[in-house]
């Protein structure tokens, strides 16, 4: 198994506020460990609301008693918003400070996933499949039929999210479960390579660069040359 991170500031923000974790070996229960999370608020509220999150994440998986890995993912994603909510409380400049959080494991060739916002984690092979599903305003109108897709693409609210860990007292995550094939290739990301890149393009580079490390940067520099409005965080699994 490989893995190859990329986070960048961007070319508007004065900080980077995503913060990115893998481990490729043992943490726990859980066999391998991926997570991306993209950080709200001020200046240091969204910066500490992603770092703080992933830390203590890992921290509670490696000190937790249970054995399956669902059970895990599922009850610290839990854990993790209540501790954020009351890191919140703690200081001024963390008041309504959340992020989002997408988890991943990987044990048997079956990918375990959690995700809370709109950070995403796709299925990349002979096509491109999003696995996770956003919890954004612009999401919520897609799937009641009020916008198309290409609308909420563009759409001036696009940014507005419907769960974050930290944004209120009982966030519950959304789990998925996939069955990986040969040739599969995982990609986690911040909004801030999606927002910038669409997915036909996304595909394209994974495909046509076999190295994870090349196709990473190449997928960032990519998002800064399409004007890179947010930070950019893109993590590439090979199974």
């Amino acid at each position: 198994m490989k893995a190859q991170t990329v986070t960048d500031i961007g070319q508007t923000r004065l900080i980077n506020q995503d913060y990115v974790y893998y481990s490729l070996t043992e943490v726990g229960c859980l066999p391998n460990l991926f997570i991306v999370a993209d950080g709200m608020g001020g200046h240091k509220a969204g910066d500490m609301a992603s770092r703080y999150t992933v830390e203590s994440f890992v921290s509670l998986v490696q000190a937790s008693p249970e054995k399956d890995p669902v059970s895990v993912i599922n009850n610290t994603c839990f854990k993790v918003n209540h501790m954020l909510r009351k890191k919140a409380s703690e200081n001024i400049d963390y008041e309504g400070m959340g992020t989002t959080l997408v988890v991943a494991s990987i044990s048997d060739n079956i990918l375990k996933i959690a995700n809370i916002g709109d950070s995403r984690l796709y299925i990349i092979n002979d096509d491109i499949t999003q696995i996770t599903r956003d919890h954004s305003w612009v999401e919520e109108m897609v799937s009641m039929g009020e916008i198309n897709r290409e609308q909420a693409r563009n759409h001036a609210k696009k940014n507005i999210i419907t769960r974050a860990v930290g944004g209120s007292d009982n966030v519950e995550p959304e789990m998925f479960s996939v069955d990986l094939q040969k040739g599969d290739k995982i990609l986690m990301c911040s909004d801030g390579l999606t927002n910038m890149v669409e997915d036909s393009e996304i595909l394209r580079v994974v495909k046509n660069h076999p190295d994870i490390k090349e196709a990473a940067e190449l997928l960032c520099k990519e998002a800064n040359d399409n004007g890179g409005k947010d930070n950019i965080s893109v993590m590439l699994i090979e199974p």
